[in-house]
């Protein structure tokens, strides 16, 4: 893997800025509008279909086959959780108990976000990854134990994985303890991706490339849950807001100045070096109207159909909201360059109220 330059590393930290906020963005806005049972059903199915895509996977290239497996699990979830830039602490009390315990500031429910996100989201996810590690595993026995959460004011999502004497029924897979604590942690024993594997321009990507793979998975999930066009509505204006909500700090970690069209394009052009996604000015630019080209999105990157429009659909409101959050009025629409899958066009213009404003 190549070292990261600047200006790319800063605006890799601006992408997986911006994608994150996104992510916590629509968990509050379907938690909001839909509730905390649709919230709680949409990380269940969110976080299953990413332990099918990636559990197994990755097992043996974060050094865990062999090991038992309640430890293989708790190592597993410390270090694929450390890649994306996620502090979670990790303590073996046996072979067949160990325990993990996520540290706060929680990435899952960042800043203010913990305060409106509901209990039902974190058993979602449990449910949906933890739960299902034994089943994976082909180890009936193994289930996971959740001594604290988040969302009830106890210290933060905490528990262990066991291996317990008898099968497990499936509902069985999940339990609650509420009354255990871990034992005391000891930072030399804490598992560390291998520097030789992860250096630190990998790293950098892999925490960019962690929060677009829950908009990845997400979205699509939350279209099995709401349904197609509820999912494209509530991705699409949650993308908007954070795209305008968040231009400033991203403009100002990638160089970039306010303005109008050309600082607009300007920021686009920026930005995009942060997922190694080409775009190219089309003709010259006025002071009124600019015209790129892109070429291909990592975010939609082997999807295909209905899950690759729904999440392009919400993605480019992302960039739209950013466009409209210069200090001119602007507007903004994206439209297919034809005869390419994997191109399109934006096209940047000065607000003139005798018309209709395009991306709406």
């Amino acid at each position: 893997m190549s070292a990261v330059v600047e200006p790319a590393r800063d605006a890799i930290r601006a992408q997986a800025m911006l994608h994150h906020a996104w992510f916590l963005g629509l968990q509050l806005m379907v938690s909001t509008r839909k509730g905390p049972e649709a919230v709680g059903e949409w990380m269940f199915r969110l976080f299953r279909r990413q332990h099918l895509e990636k559990f197994l996977s990755s097992f043996d290239k974060l050094g865990l086959a062999g090991l038992p497996h309640a430890v293989a699990c708790a190592r597993y979830h410390v270090l694929s959780n450390a890649i994306g830039g996620v502090a979670v602490e990790y303590v073996a009390e046996s072979d067949t108990k160990a325990w993990v315990r996520f540290r706060y500031p929680r990435w899952m429910y960042d800043g203010p976000v913990i305060c409106g996100v509901p209990v039902q989201a974190s058993r979602g996810f449990l449910r949906g990854w933890y739960a299902h590690n034994g089943v994976s595993l082909g180890n009936p026995r193994l289930g996971f134990v959740c001594v604290s959460e988040d969302m009830t004011g106890e210290f933060g999502l905490c528990g262990y994985f066991r291996e317990f004497d008898h099968a497990l029924a499936e509902h069985e897979r999940l339990q609650f303890a509420r009354h255990e604590r871990p034992p005391p942690f000891d930072a030399a024993a804490q598992p560390r991706p291998p520097q030789a594997d992860w250096p630190p321009g990998r790293l950098l990507r892999a925490e960019r490339n962690y929060a677009m793979e829950y908009l990845r998975n997400g979205v699509p999930a939350l279209a099995a849950v709401i349904g197609a066009s509820d999912a494209r509505e509530l991705a699409g204006l949650s993308a908007r807001l954070i795209g305008m909500q968040y231009r400033r700090a991203t403009a100002e970690r990638v160089g970039a100045a306010d303005g109008g069209v050309g600082e607009a394009a300007d920021y686009l052009t920026r930005m995009m070096a942060g997922t190694d996604d080409r775009i190219e000015p089309v003709g010259d630019a006025t002071q009124a109207h600019a015209v790129l080209r892109q070429h291909g999105a990592r975010i939609v990157r082997d999807l295909h159909g209905d899950d690759r429009d729904l999440l392009l659909h919400g993605w480019q409101q992302l960039w739209i909201g950013a466009i409209r959050a210069h200090g001119a009025i602007l507007d903004a629409c994206v439209s297919a360059d034809e005869g390419r899958a994997d191109a399109w066009h934006w096209v940047i213009e000065a607000h003139d109220p005798r018309r209709a404003a395009p991306g709406h």
